[in-house]
């Protein structure tokens, strides 16, 4: 069909789909062979087809649908009650009759098969407004409403509205629609034409609708025919053209007769059956149209669960797997469970002949004993092999029956496979459950893989109106069968869980049903699932864990087989600890019934004395307001806020403003949403405060104001009210130029339209931007005063307290050495939080709370807690630990935490999701395999790291020791991690005793003002990235042997968005000191920065900023006065490289070293790679150590020459030992960011690997896949992953949007620059496709791309860290010249 044609057609008003045809018409989605048509509500469905997918639509119940079939040779029968067939022949035939046969199914709600024929040419004249027409009044009667009683059959109710509608569409188009064309002519043979094509005969009819055939009419044009000849296309005995005609024309005194033509046929052929005497006559080859396999698409989301299916250990075959079907076969369930059915009865049938020949008399010996093997083995592994030595001994067969037996084995029958049916929305619909129902109810040993691909009703993405179909209701219909083995599970949320429940169901002797959830598995990633979000991994996996853990999608397995006690196993971790809460309850709940309670007497003091507390409170609350609003003005303020700023400052200028004697109060926007006249007309003075989010829209708070304000009309009772607004956002948050309206768009929006309202205005619109040098503060201030000034109050002098910027300090202050009241927040379990204060102090045990940010708001709605767990990180100097020690690690993780645990930035292990209950427990477990967590997070000196390269294992161990030597030198002195975690008790007795009780001979009870971060690197590697700590060692190496170390101070990676006065910075060397000096200077820097560190704002705390503040010299000087001596001039050295170098090394002392690649350094196992369990098999085996690296690898180190094979082997059986990785993602590394940290900003470790994907390719083009590219990402400006020493690096802002870097050296000294400030991922593609081209080709010999971008002109190099920001972000007119260039 010509495109034009095609456009027309599908331009028409309607839901289109298409088969995947040769052309596809625009705005139609694809829709695979087999699949029934999607049925739209309130409009017409359109299916794009052709001759060769048409048997596969299921037609039976299909309504209010229009069947295009394209390039049509002969007309077929629909199968439904209320169809139509019809015929066009020319292109505006084919146009006109296309609207025709939209509003017949629209009218009718029939089904129309509309049959266009092929090589159709010449222009086509549109209707205008179609859409008018279709829902407009046809403006004629219906012929049919004629008829005595109202009552008509079917086929004659479609005849009459056919010929109401033709009538309307003649009036609109003038162009004459019938339902035949007559081709009169004098002759005794009259030609009913049924081919789409014109033929070239006399007297000829050529049929436009086919089906009903009209019968009056038909018989009208008899006038001195005798003979009556039906040209149709078919192969069968009759067409259905035929019977239409013989039944049209029953009684009348004519011969008819019948041609059949199938395919193309020349028209001589055709004229010569014409004029035969044959009843019947059939021309062509008969025609078979076989849907090849390859049309139908398979969503690349569901390889997920079917590469985990392939990877069975024993054979197995999905029966409808479509790569495996041939031509004729559907990949139907219901066809797939015919084919099991055959399978099975085979494999049986083979095996009753093997028995049948074993018992006969005549059987040779050596039959007798393969049968007897092959029949011991028949359903284990070794049956293929069993059954080859049968195949050779009965050879052709001495009798009927080894015959049989033979082809049946070479038919595959030999060994047993495990039979599997897919039932999936997207390319395999089980209609009516009718494959599902048989399988399950024959008891054949069956499986199936259901897909569940639609969100929970948690989903923020979720439709109004939930799916009617629910598989996971299947479970309980399977279930109640009672010889089923079932099993719902999701592996987004249990990796694991799938592959037990895949191997468990064809271990099983019977039917199996695996219902498997797989959010948006019908889309690919990419396709938008709703107005923000597009499918893929992430959007998966979050959707996952809110139906999980929302308990809508249970997580469980079912096996008729075992135990009564065993049969059911609950795999849902929430649920699981629902439950047990629960039943906890129950028991305390059964207290009440004893008749003397067993309940702690200080529970019912405190509640008295809490009430009278809290009347006290409320009392002079009132008492401060009715002062406050004597003389005063009054004042309201209105703040609307997400991220909690807006909110802060407005509770912060309401504290002030009463202070002055104003009578303020505090309000969020949307409370006056239903009546904003009435409510600001009861006040004198009002602020609106807010926030922006998303593309300049107003906060969640705010939204349904700013919509009612867009309705509301002026009015006079706002004379007296005066209204301000301060508007709160980021001027470089939205790069582009057409995106500046989006900057503070609520607050500049809001202020005209109240003023509009008649309001008088208090005083000029603020505006704070948080991209100013003090961020929102710079736009604030002034605000502030002019406020004051309108208000009349600017005058008062007010004594106001200091904002309470010291929190941690007091927190710590009043820790009693860090105890606090962690172990009774511990025992609360009325929720899995700890207190604030607490929250802070676990940290220095080495554990931060968190909570499971993916289902947050989820829970929220629902009335939960957030769902609260711990990360907990281990403190291992140097990242060296036992094969013991890895497996210790390994359990905690599974016993304890989420499955998983990660190699951290810090070589370090972390364990994420442990709940609380868990978390002493896991401590404990922590410290049975001889490795402790204190001091790894907090304010103090943190994990030393330390090179770990196997290339300078000479001078490891030196530098090792070195390393643990300044661990445990600055390590803290408290008690209360032994008290706490291990149930130590306290050695100076009371919890109450004084502070002196305890000691801390360095920290004292403050403290350091923040996080301390020591590093030991081995030039040419620094793959530490040794500046970017508080302090480094820089080995100084002589004939393999350490003589000292250059001691470097001030770096730090810490930086907050928009707060210029924040910055990363690399260090200062100060100079070089012998090996036994090095704990002492060690000791002296932190000192230093403990007695002048800024205790009063934490965002400057850091050593760097104490070091800018006093100067380098002054800074050494301070340092040296607490060590005693002087440092030396610093020695030469040179880095090369920050990376980890992959593969085998041979070491000094014989050892063998295995560097491989962990991606972001998360050990688990998952469709990309099984690194859990892979290495948990090698530390069994593994005599050495593992060495954990800064940039999140792994080194299996130590492995001895006798065993080097035995660790190949394990390494390539897991893939561990493939580095054949792209170099860009060799280099990179992430941090955790989203689910659990509480600061992520945008996603990183779960979204980088996808971002890589994309840039291979750019990177692959450009010819540089090999080449090193230091490329990092974290979920926001804190930095743990070394952001802002990389050559290109990506810090979250805003989930989907980070502030792109480029400039920074591969060596690790020099920091890179800010480039885009929020840029979203095909801009970052857009950004990097020209860059790395323009790389590849113009470089210098061995020029990395870091410094490329420099001299390229995309950035100015950052000297120091004070400068980071200057030439940042150039402008988008430099940034497009630039890539352009």
């Amino acid at each position: 069909m010509p495109s034009s044609l095609l456009s027309a057609i599908s331009s028409l008003p309607s839901t289109s789909y298409h088969h995947p045809i040769a052309t596809v018409p625009s705005g139609s989605t694809k829709l695979n062979p087999y699949l029934p048509i999607p049925q739209a509500s309130g409009s017409t469905t359109v299916l794009f087809t052709n001759p060769t997918f048409l048997p596969s639509i299921p037609s039976a119940s299909l309504k209010r649908t229009v069947v295009q079939v394209i390039d049509a040779e002969e007309v077929t029968t629909p199968r439904a009650s209320k169809s139509l067939s019809l015929i066009s022949r020319s292109a505006q035939e084919a146009y006109d009759h296309s609207l025709l046969a939209l509003r017949l199914a629209q009218d009718e709600d029939a089904l129309v098969y509309h049959f266009i024929a092929s090589g159709l040419g010449g222009s086509v004249q549109e209707v205008e407004d179609a859409q008018s027409w279709l829902s407009g009044d046809l403006g004629s009667p219906n012929p049919a409403n004629g008829h005595a009683n109202g009552e008509t059959e079917a086929a004659d109710e479609l005849l009459s509205a056919y010929e109401a509608i033709c009538l309307s569409l003649l009036k609109l188009t003038r162009r004459a629609q019938r339902s035949f064309v007559h081709r009169k002519a004098e002759s005794s043979r009259l030609i009913v034409n049924f081919l789409p094509t014109t033929l070239e005969a006399d007297n000829v009819i050529d049929v436009v609708l086919a089906i009903p055939a009209p019968k009056e009419k038909l018989r009208s044009s008899l006038t001195g025919v005798q003979e009556v000849i039906v040209v149709e296309g078919g192969n069968g005995k009759y067409g259905s053209g035929w019977a239409s005609v013989v039944d049209a024309l029953e009684g009348a005194d004519v011969n008819i007769k019948s041609v059949l033509v199938t395919g193309n046929v020349p028209a001589s052929e055709l004229t010569s059956a014409i004029q035969t005497s044959a009843p019947i006559t059939r021309l062509g080859k008969t025609a078979t149209y076989s849907i090849p396999s390859s049309s139908v698409a398979i969503p690349s989301p569901e390889s997920s669960y079917t590469s985990l299916l392939e990877s069975s250990p024993t054979p197995l075959e999905i029966l409808n797997d479509p790569s495996h079907l041939a031509a004729n076969e559907s990949t139907s369930p219901l066809y797939a469970f015919g084919k099991a059915v055959a399978l099975r009865k085979e494999r049986a049938r083979l095996i009753e002949l093997a028995k049948k020949i074993l018992k006969a008399s005549n059987t040779r010996k050596d039959v007798h004993e393969a049968l007897s093997a092959w029949l011991l083995v028949r359903d284990e592994q070794g049956a293929a092999n069993a059954g080859e030595k049968v195949a050779e001994v009965v050879g052709a067969g001495a009798s009927p029956d080894e015959k049989e037996l033979a082809q049946l084995g070479a038919n595959g029958h030999w060994e047993k496979k495990s039979l599997w049916i897919v039932i999936s929305n997207s390319w395999a619909v089980d209609l009516a459950s009718s494959g599902l129902h048989h399988a399950l109810a024959s008891g054949l040993d069956i499986n199936l893989l259901v897909y569940e691909t639609a969100p929970s009703p948690f989903s923020p993405n979720a439709p109004a109106q939930p799916p009617k179909e629910r598989k996971k209701d299947l479970a309980l219909y399977a279930m109640n069968m009672g010889d089923v083995y079932v099993a719902s599970v999701a592996i987004y949320a249990d990796y694991a869980g799938v592959i037990n429940a895949m191997r468990e169901a064809e271990n099983y002797s019977g039917p199996g049903l695996v219902l498997a959830y797989l959010p948006w598995g019908d889309k690919e990633d990419g396709e938008s699932v709703s107005a923000q979000e597009k499918a893929g991994a992430l959007e998966r996996l979050r959707e996952t864990k809110r139906a999980v853990s929302g308990g809508w999608w249970p997580m469980f397995r079912w096996n008729p087989s075992l135990a009564d006690e065993k049969r059911f196993i609950l795999d849902s971790s929430h649920i699981k600890a629902a439950l047990s809460e629960f039943l906890d309850r129950e028991s305390h709940l059964s207290q009440l019934t004893l008749s003397q309670p067993a309940i702690d007497p200080s529970i019912t003091s405190s509640v008295g004395t809490e009430l009278v507390a809290a009347r006290k409170e409320k009392a002079r609350k009132a008492y401060d307001a009715l002062l406050n609003s004597l003389d005063g003005p009054g004042l309201l303020v209105l703040y609307a806020s997400d991220g909690g700023n807006a909110e802060k400052v407005a509770k912060r200028l309401v504290g002030r403003a009463k202070m002055r004697g104003v009578g303020a109060s505090l309000r969020v926007l949307d409370e006056i949403a239903p009546s904003i006249v009435d409510s600001l007309a009861e006040e004198k003075n009002v602020l609106i405060l807010t926030s922006t989010a998303g593309q300049g829209e107003a906060p969640q708070n705010g939204r349904e104001f700013y919509k009612a304000l867009s309705k509301t009309a002026a009015s006079d009772k706002l004379a007296e009210t005066k209204v301000t607004v301060f508007g709160m956002g980021d001027s470089h948050y939205w790069p582009r130029p057409e995106d500046a309206g989006y900057y503070n768009k609520p607050a500049k929006d809001i202020f005209p339209k109240v003023i509009g309202l008649g309001c008088a205005e208090l005083c000029p619109l603020g505006l704070g931007d948080d991209s100013d040098p003090d961020g929102y503060m710079t736009g604030y201030k002034p605000f502030e005063a002019s406020l004051w000034r309108a208000l009349g109050v600017d005058s008062v002098e007010v004594v106001e307290e200091k904002e309470e910027t010291v929190a941690n300090e007091h927190i710590k202050i009043a820790s009693d050495y860090l105890r606090g009241t962690i172990l009774e927040g511990l025992e609360d379990k009325s929720t899995g939080a700890i207190g604030a204060s607490d929250a802070q102090l676990t940290k220095f045990h080495g554990t931060y709370m968190q909570d499971d940010r993916d289902i947050r708001e989820s829970l929220k709605a629902q009335g939960l807690e957030p769902a609260y767990s711990f990360m907990i990180r281990v403190r291992m100097p140097a990242g060296v630990c036992t094969a013991d020690q890895w497996l210790h690690m390994d359990r905690i993780s599974d016993e304890h935490g989420n499955g998983t645990f990660k190699l951290t930035t810090r070589q370090t292990f972390q364990f994420h999701g442990i709940i609380k209950s868990h978390l002493k427990p896991a401590m404990q477990a922590i410290n049975r395999g001889l490795l402790d967590t204190i001091a790894a997070c907090g304010d103090v000196n943190r994990n030393v790291q330390c090179c770990v390269n196997p290339a300078y294992s000479k001078t490891h161990k030196a530098v090792y020791d070195f390393s643990v030597a300044v661990s445990e030198h600055l390590l803290p002195s408290t008690n209360a991690y032994h008290e706490i975690w291990l149930d130590k008790k306290k050695v100076y007795g009371d919890a109450a005793q004084d502070f002196s009780a305890d000691h801390e001979p360095l920290y004292g009870p403050y403290y350091l003002p923040r996080k301390f971060k020591i590093a030991v690197a081995v030039p040419p590697d620094n793959a530490v990235d040794v500046f970017t700590n508080d302090v480094g060692f820089i080995a100084i190496v002589q004939n393999d042997e350490v003589i000292g170390y250059n001691v470097s101070v001030g770096g730090g990676m810490g930086v907050t968005h928009g707060n210029k006065k924040t910055y990363p910075r690399l260090g200062d060397v100060l100079g070089f000191l012998s090996p036994e000096d090095g704990c002492k200077v060690a000791e002296s820097i932190m000192l230093v920065q403990r007695d002048y560190g800024n205790r009063a704002d934490r965002k400057n705390a850091r050593l760097k900023y104490t070091v800018d503040r006093l100067g380098v010299a002054k800074f050494k000087e301070l340092v040296e006065e607490r060590w005693g001596k002087k440092f030396a001039e610093a020695r030469p050295y040179q880095f090369t490289s920050n990376l980890d170098k992959y593969g085998w090394h041979h070491g000094h002392d014989g050892k063998w070293h295995f560097t491989m690649f962990i991606e972001n350094g998360r050990i688990e196992d998952s469709p990309r790679h099984q690194f859990k369990s892979g290495l948990q098999e090698i530390a069994k085996h593994h005599k050495g150590t593992f060495r954990l690296t800064a940039n999140q690898h792994l080194i299996l180190s130590d492995v001895a020459t006798e065993d080097l094979e035995d660790m190949k082997r394990l390494l390539n059986k897991w893939g561990l030992d493939n580095i054949d990785h792209s170099g860009v993602r060799l280099s990179s590394s992430a941090c955790v960011a989203f689910p659990t940290c509480g600061l992520a900003m945008a996603e990183s470790e779960r979204y980088l690997p996808l971002l890589i994907d994309k840039v291979e390719k750019i990177c692959e083009e450009a010819g540089v896949r090999n080449d090193d590219l230091v490329m990092r990402m974290t979920g926001c400006p804190n930095g743990c992953a070394r952001p802002w020493a990389a050559e290109v690096a990506f810090v979250g802002k805003a989930p989907g949007s980070y502030m792109m870097m480029l400039g920074g050296s591969h060596d690790g000294t020099r920091l890179n620059k800010p480039f885009i400030e929020s840029a979203t991922e095909p801009e970052i593609l857009a950004v990097l496709k020209p860059m790395i081209k323009r790389w590849a080709l113009e470089r210098n010999d061995g020029e990395r791309f870091g410094d490329w971008t420099i001299r390229a002109g995309y950035i100015k190099p950052t000297t120091h860290g004070t400068n980071f920001w200057e030439n940042g972000f150039p402008t988008a007119q430099q940034a497009t010249q630039a890539i352009t260039a």
